[in-house]
């Protein structure tokens, strides 16, 4: 991983070097697969706090928009949800949905495990920046978002706008201490998703490997890049055909902020190397790069065989 030969690796590539060894020795089982909804991968969050009440993602003729939540008791807004952690929360929340096919989400063991998994620590305190204060944090701007999906329809000769506007939860109970949120009170805590929004996450979710988010949550562009990579492997798996994606367009579609003059060209250069970790943990990818786009090519493999999950 390192481009100086000479130079010693760090901790995070040590890191990723072995789970590429691992994920090429040892084949990814159903019980390494975790999800994420396909609309999350279209238009993603924001990589940093947007420090507005309202975030907005247009990719082509698909949009994203969020609503900070309200909270009645002290009368401020939670916030956007924004980085690495509402990323993982989104996979969690994906895949213990898919997985227990109940839109009743218990936060306790399930989420703590979930995130050890990960690499992260939901039981510890601390200062502002520990694991468990931003999960609690994150957690508070997910479950009380209000989300808007818009895209195309067409029926015929027809095309409209399919706008769909839902709530992540409309019942929460969440156990967390007031004078020290960040110590271990998720036990027994949960989340009830609202009917809309677990039909839609549930309904096309994209397979992704556990091991490989454990090695890329350092990064929210890394991570929204290897699931963008298993959603156009699964695509090419279906037809069979190269994937072609303008730098321009994967900007807007990732929801990283490059505003500057010279701005396609410093994304595109820190998409090549966030690809380079997202090529080691995901061996069945490959990769080009022609002019102004990234190309995912012909013969590119899932993370996990559909035939796995066919039979899960």
């Amino acid at each position: 991983m390192s481009e100086n030969k000479n130079k010693p690796l760090t901790k995070a590539q040590r890191a990723i070097l072995d789970t590429a060894v691992a994920i090429r020795h040892e084949a990814s089982t159903i019980e390494d697969a975790a999800f994420l909804a396909r609309q999350f991968v279209q238009a993603t969050l924001p990589h940093s706090d947007p420090k507005s009440d309202t975030w907005r993602r247009v990719n082509g003729n698909f949009s994203l928009g969020i609503q900070a939540g309200f909270d009645p008791e002290t009368g401020t807004k939670y916030g956007v949800p924004y980085g690495v952690i509402p990323r993982l929360l989104l996979f969690w929340i994906t895949t213990e949905a898919v997985r227990t096919k109940n839109p009743r989400l218990v936060l306790g063991s399930s989420l703590s495990d979930f995130m050890r998994e990960v690499g992260l620590n939901p039981d510890t305190g601390g200062g502002k920046r520990s694991d468990a204060k931003r999960l609690h944090e994150q957690c508070l701007r997910l479950f009380n978002a209000r989300i808007s999906f818009v895209g195309d329809t067409v029926d015929g000769e027809r095309v409209g706008k399919d706008r769909r506007t839902l709530e992540v939860t409309d019942h929460q109970v969440l156990w967390w201490d007031k004078r020290s949120p960040g110590q271990a009170t998720l036990w027994l805590s949960y989340v009830d998703l609202t009917p809309k929004f677990f039909a839609a996450i549930t309904a096309a979710p994209i397979p992704v490997d556990t091991r490989a988010l454990r090695v890329l949550k350092q990064s929210p562009l890394a991570l929204d890049l290897y699931a963008l990579s298993c959603y156009e492997a699964f695509r090419i798996e279906q037809t069979g055909h190269t994937r072609v994606i303008p730098w321009r367009s994967l900007m807007q579609q990732l929801g990283a902020d490059y505003q500057a003059e010279g701005a396609e060209k410093e994304f595109a250069r820190k998409c090549r190397s966030a690809m380079r970790k997202v090529a080691a943990v995901m061996p069945g990818l490959r990769v080009a790069y022609q002019k102004g786009e990234l190309c995912i090519l012909a013969g590119s493999k899932t993370a996990i065989p559909r035939k796995k999950l066919a039979t899960a």
